[in-house]
């Protein structure tokens, strides 16, 4: 006679959650949790998308108790999840083309229409290559035919899985395969790239919001009100990459942290084209320790200190800064 025995990983702040009243805890403090992505895949130690999948994932399975679909887009997150045969997912999952997961998932929503099926909810899922590069198409078209999808796009600002190339969410000066530190403007330069979440609101969607891993309450919460609405949602996670950005595995949430510290990644909810809701840096620092925890940036700190460089990643910082009111000085939120 055998019993089935089953395993929980242990959730982030799971021992701190369980000094709260119950309907104060996150998701991940309950051993009850799903566990959408389970143990057994290949990410990297640290890896800030893995982190960042299940803490939305098994959210969004709470919120619709279990009536999901998730499409995958290619990237590292369908890599290292899926290495055939096996899969660590545990929740109803597909894999799409590179840049075509936001049409995928309109199609299984339409689907799911056509069966009288609304009551099973549909999450689109991506790396930034897949969404603010190749998906891009796919994505905006998703956004105007407001279709009932939450497309959630894990950031780790480049093509991690092929060799760390740069993509349209690579931050100005950073260091890649594709943008060397080289010259008298080394790393990525200035003034490319893509914001989606701005574009995103342009397009008056039901929902748009940002979030990081540092932040699982914060997280969880925004998963929860995309699925209480309708209509085309987008979720932009800040996930650090230790191999593409050079950091320690055990800095993760760290550097999460200090990206939303500085300003350079403002943490906003907004609905109908409209900013309703803004996390106040509490703990406003500048952006060198931010960037010295980085090896992608090492040229910007030896042979010498690029200052011209690093101030101007400071006036990125500072415009963020004045653009959300991350400092609360009109009053806000």
């Amino acid at each position: 006679m055998t019993t089935d025995v089953k395993f929980y990983q242990v959730g982030s702040f799971a021992v701190g959650n369980r000094l709260l009243s119950r309907d104060l805890r996150t998701v991940q403090s309950e051993e009850t949790r799903a566990n959408a992505l389970t143990c057994g895949h290949r990410a990297c130690r640290g890896c800030g998308e893995a982190l960042g999948a299940r803490y939305a994932l098994d959210t969004a399975i709470e919120a619709t108790k279990g009536k999901l679909v998730v499409v995958n887009a290619t990237g590292c997150l369908e890599v290292f999840t899926t290495p055939y045969p096996e899969s660590a997912w545990q929740v109803p999952w597909l894999h799409s083309l590179f840049g075509n997961a936001a049409a995928v998932a309109t199609g299984v929503a339409s689907a799911l229409r056509a069966q009288g099926r609304e009551d099973i909810r549909v999450v689109a899922q991506g790396g930034d290559g897949g969404t603010v590069d190749i998906g891009f198409a796919c994505l905006s078209g998703m956004f105007e035919r407001n279709d009932d999808v939450l497309y959630i796009c894990y950031d780790n600002e480049g093509y991690m899985n092929t060799g760390v190339q740069r993509s349209a969410a690579t931050p100005p000066a950073a260091r890649t395969a594709t943008t060397p530190a080289v010259g008298p403007e080394p790393g990525n330069r200035f003034g490319q790239g893509k914001d989606v979440p701005a574009i995103a609101m342009a397009h008056r969607i039901p929902y748009v919001a940002t979030a990081t891993v540092a932040d699982l309450h914060d997280l969880e919460a925004k998963v929860r009100r995309a699925m209480e609405l309708r209509g085309a949602r987008y979720l932009h996670v800040l996930v650090p990459c230790p191999l593409g950005w050079a950091t320690e595995s055990d800095e993760t949430i760290k550097i999460a942290r200090l990206a939303t510290q500085t300003g350079l990644f403002p943490v906003f909810a907004a609905e109908n084209g409209d900013v309703v809701d803004v996390t106040p840096i509490r703990h406003h620092v500048p952006v060198d320790p931010y960037l010295e925890a980085q090896g992608r940036y090492a040229h910007l700190f030896a042979p010498s200190r690029r200052a011209d460089v690093i101030a101007r990643i400071q006036a990125e910082a500072d415009r963020n800064i004045v653009r959300y009111d991350l400092l609360g000085r009109r009053g806000g939120t």
